[in-house]
Formats: C-alpha cells, sequence, structure tokens
C-alpha cells in the first residue's frame, strides 16, 4: 500500500544534451535495492525506448538521442541484492506466523496454583548444612553415574 506520492524533476542526460521532466512516484514503505523504478508513465513522459537485451534506454532529446545504460555486472549486484532483500522479508513473515503458533501453544503461567511435589525417587539434601534457614533441594536417586 503506497504511503503517498512525491512529484520529482528527473533529468537524464548530460550539460548538452538533456531532458528534465516532472514525474510522480508513488512512496513505499518497504526496504529495496532501487530508490526509484521507472516504468510506464516514465516511459511514456519522456518518450523512451527500453532495450532490456542491451540494459539501455534511448531517449530523444534536443541534441539527438540520449542513452542511459548499465553494466551486466551492476544489473546481476542489484538481482542478488533484491533475492537477499527477499530472502529476509519472506524470513521475517515465517519469524511473525512461528510466534504466532507458540503464543497460542504457550502454557498459562496463572493457571496452576499447586506447589511443586517432588516425584518419588528422590532425596532431600540441605544447601548448605550450616545455615540456620534450613533451605534443600531434591536429588533424583534413579539418576546414572554419568
Amino acid at each position: 500500500m503506497p504511503l503517498g506520492q512525491i512529484d520529482l524533476l528527473v533529468t537524464f542526460g548530460d550539460p548538452f544534451n538533456y531532458r528534465m521532466e516532472t514525474l510522480t512516484f508513488e512512496v513505499v514503505g518497504f526496504p529495496g535495492t532501487f530508490h526509484a523504478i521507472l516504468g510506464c508513465p516514465c516511459y511514456a513522459k519522456f518518450m523512451v525506448i527500453p532495450n532490456y537485451t542491451y540494459l539501455k534506454l534511448k531517449i530523444p532529446g534536443p541534441s539527438g538521442v540520449i542513452t542511459i545504460g548499465t553494466s551486466f555486472q551492476r544489473a546481476y549486484e542489484c538481482e542478488v541484492e533484491c533475492c537477499g532483500h527477499a530472502a529476509a522479508i519472506v524470513a521475517s513473515g515465517e519469524l511473525a506466523a512461528s510466534k504466532k503458533e507458540v503464543t497460542k501453544e504457550a502454557p498459562d503461567t496463572k493457571k496452576s496454583t499447586q506447589p511443586f511435589e517432588p516425584t518419588e525417587g528422590s532425596k532431600e539434601d540441605f544447601i548448605d548444612p550450616g545455615s540456620p534457614d534450613g533451605k534443600v533441594v531434591h536429588i533424583g536417586t534413579a539418576l546414572s553415574s554419568k
């Protein structure tokens, strides 16, 4: 769901051959690889011809064609980063789902009001035989020597 819109002046080209147009961008609140995604409204306003094979945009300018491009290495790096963001988003969704399951299955701490009773096969030893408070610990007598 978009948070809002913003109008920005976008310029393509160099100081000798450039085009400037105001574009309206949708502002979204999620992490991503890109700062802005140029789509059909941008292509229509600038009269862009995209070539996805060569990773180039061709734009008519006042002094000839403006060519915007990138490298295959940079495109690959962006894809890897985008996959990392997607994996993080999926992982956070799975974490939220598992938290809901855990809270459904969690025992109610206020439900049981009975005191702890040791089971059979345990012996009672004083924690500190010289202490006047008489605190004890229950140790199982059926434990193995390991």
